[in-house]
């Protein structure tokens, strides 16, 4: 009897934690909404303050080069200095984005046309990291595989007029920065190029990277985290993940990092063509938390948006509505709760309190209409995560409380 406990005592330790070289052993979660950030309700305080409270760990921010130096020479900082100084003087780490080129440094086209002078560009990237020594975090444009984002769409003169020069220039100034490249859109549209071509024309163009970055947007109506995407494809989405990790393995080696660094589903409400119903919507967004935490050499999930945009033919995967009420989504984005697996009864249970840090949480179970706890109170690992196995079988019905977030995760049905 003594042996049989502790064998199902050790077993229960096992499931606890990934199995190393599995997984990473922690993703830091963000959002990028840059116009919420600059010009949303309230203070910008007030705004860092909710990011504070819904366990924000990173912030994307596209810092557009063609805005700041409209004329060669002539810098204007301000919008930079109050949005990056206010997440660093919140503890939120600021991931930039560099991106748009002015007329000066491309002769006089649109900006997402690249510099004819790399120089231009590194230089570029040179200064911001030297005004910005707390910035340690950086991608080098955003999805130049799409002609809308760059022209000409070629890894090579993404490579090379951008991507490296602005690698150089960066570790240069600041040595314990990490740079992403790719940044790639989850296909290459008409004009484009796909991720997993991109990925071998920029290994090609002896691509300088830390880590390589992709927005794994779903493409197909009911693609999950998990299933529905092309099976036969050189498309990326979170369904098909596997498909980069390995693209990533084969091009730039097992050492380079990967960033997931946009992603998100538009609900319905408003969305009524693309939309999903805003209970699917918190569901995917567990369930891509648990994905990208099982999957190797994943660091970075970034949620796009806080809030919906206000023109219904735009994005609406905001974890706020336009009129700024939360979603389930938004519980789903600060307490994460998902089915890891179930074989008969025996369920597994997989979530996290962030932005991390050990803290207490309570699992409760919905019967005979009400809530009962399950078990003792718990706590988290150093990274917020937790993993609890349960007696349960199809419908059974799940919460957690935590304590330090003041509110309970969203209902997880047991499926």
């Amino acid at each position: 009897m003594v042996r049989r406990l502790l064998l199902f005592v050790l077993v229960l330790a096992a499931l606890a934690v990934p199995a190393a070289g599995q997984a990473s052993p922690y993703v830091r979660s963000g959002v990028q909404d840059d116009a919420w950030l600059e010009f949303g309700p309230g203070t910008l305080n007030d705004r860092l303050d909710r990011l504070n409270d819904l366990g924000v760990d990173i912030v994307r921010i596209t810092l557009d080069w063609r805005q700041t130096e409209p004329k060669r020479g002539t810098e204007d900082w301000s919008r930079a200095d109050q949005l990056l100084t206010g997440l660093h003087d919140h503890g939120i780490a600021p991931l930039v984005t560099l991106y748009g080129t002015p007329r000066w440094a491309n002769g006089g086209k649109s900006e997402n046309w690249a510099p004819t002078s790399k120089w231009t560009f590194a230089g570029f990237a040179r200064r911001v990291a030297e005004r910005y020594p707390f910035v340690h975090l950086w991608t080098i444009w955003n999805e130049p595989n799409q002609r809308r984002w760059l022209r000409p769409t070629s890894p090579r003169v993404y490579v090379q007029q951008l991507l490296n020069p602005a690698v150089a220039a960066i570790h240069q100034a600041s040595p314990g920065s990490q740079v992403a490249g790719g940044v790639t859109a989850p296909r290459g549209s008409t004009g484009g190029v796909s991720p997993i071509d991109w990925i071998t024309g920029m290994r090609a163009a002896h691509a300088h990277l830390d880590a390589y970055a992709h927005n794994p947007y779903p493409l197909r109506p009911g693609e999950t985290p998990t299933s529905g995407g092309c099976d036969h494809c050189t498309t990326v989405t979170m369904a098909t993940l596997p498909r980069l990790l390995n693209a990533v393995k084969r091009s730039f080696g097992t050492h380079t990092r990967i960033w997931l660094t946009e992603y998100g589903y538009q609900t319905n409400p408003p969305d009524r063509l693309l939309g999903v119903s805003y209970r699917t919507q918190a569901r995917y967004e567990s369930e891509a938390s648990l994905r990208t935490y099982l999957a190797p050499r994943v660091d970075i999930l970034v949620h796009y948006l806080v809030r919906d945009e206000p023109d219904p033919a735009r994005w609406q995967s905001g974890l706020l509505t336009l009129g700024d009420l939360a979603k389930p989504s938004y519980q789903a984005f600060q307490l994460p709760l998902t089915q890891r697996s179930r074989s008969g009864l025996r369920t597994v249970l997989w979530g996290q309190v962030r932005p991390g840090g050990r803290s207490a949480y309570r699992l409760q179970q919905f019967r005979n209409g009400k809530w009962y706890s399950v078990g003792a109170n718990r706590r988290t690992t150093a990274r917020g995560y937790y993993q609890r196995v349960v007696r349960a079988g199809a419908g059974a019905r799940f919460r957690i409380w935590s304590p330090s977030v003041h509110t309970y995760s969203r209902i997880v049905t047991i499926r």
